[in-house]
């Protein structure tokens, strides 16, 4: 399986991304990747999913999998077709696009029989915990209240942060532990670092930045 990356960068689905966007962030993203040693991944939109992982050398997830095998499901998006299309991961449960826990549970077993990492989302250390026994690649913390805002949870709540990574190591030592929310700067991530976090997951610091490859390149100036 790919080496976990250190940053995730969720390109959700803003304007920026739209046509050659998704492409041109990616091969920034592999860019600063490649210039410092960094393991970053990009989540683009599902539909340049397959084209920015055949075109960049770094990890590529899916921003959803759904819980089906191949067959007649129109419309969903299966781990193995994630796989096929030459991604590595996926996201899993984000706060915009949730499912319940025991749909989780069977997406987390395809991604596991399919060969790709799974990354799934959390808004309370609570919810990690009983996510983390469902054996995840990793789970990410990220309080809804501060996602797409200034304020990093690192600052706003660091008190989650450590709590999900005490209660999803007790469970599962084998998941990866990462935040988000409000995660734009170098500092934000050392943050994470420090309170204990294996990597960092955001979307607009980078995506909506001015200039997305020096929101990048200060995003990993500490790693």
């Amino acid at each position: 399986m790919t080496e976990l990356p250190v940053i995730v960068v969720n390109f959700k689905a803003y304007a920026e991304v739209d046509g050659t966007g998704s492409m041109n962030i990616a091969k920034l993203c592999g860019s600063v990747s490649e210039e410092t040693g960094v393991r970053i991944a990009v989540c683009p939109v599902t539909t340049e999913l397959g084209y920015v992982a055949r075109n960049v050398n770094i990890p590529v997830f899916s921003q959803n999998a759904d819980p089906h095998i191949s067959g007649a499901f129109t419309g969903w998006v299966t781990p193995s077709m994630i796989k096929a299309s030459g991604a590595s991961g996926t996201l899993i449960n984000h706060t915009e696009h949730k499912q319940p826990l025991e749909l989780i549970s069977e997406t987390i077993k395809l991604c596991g029989t399919a060969g790709i990492i799974s990354l799934v989302c959390a808004d309370t250390a609570e919810l990690a915990s009983r996510i983390a026994a469902l054996d995840p690649d990793i789970v990410a913390v990220e309080p809804p209240e501060l996602i797409g805002g200034n304020v990093s949870v690192t600052d706003a709540d660091p008190e989650i942060v450590k709590n999900t990574v005490r209660s999803v190591k007790t469970v599962n030592e084998r998941t990866a532990v990462f935040c988000g929310a409000g995660v734009k700067t170098g500092k934000d991530v050392k943050n994470a670092l420090d309170l204990g976090a294996d990597g960092v997951l955001l979307a607009s610091g980078v995506v909506k930045a001015k200039d997305p490859k020096a929101a990048l390149l200060d995003l990993v100036k500490y790693l």
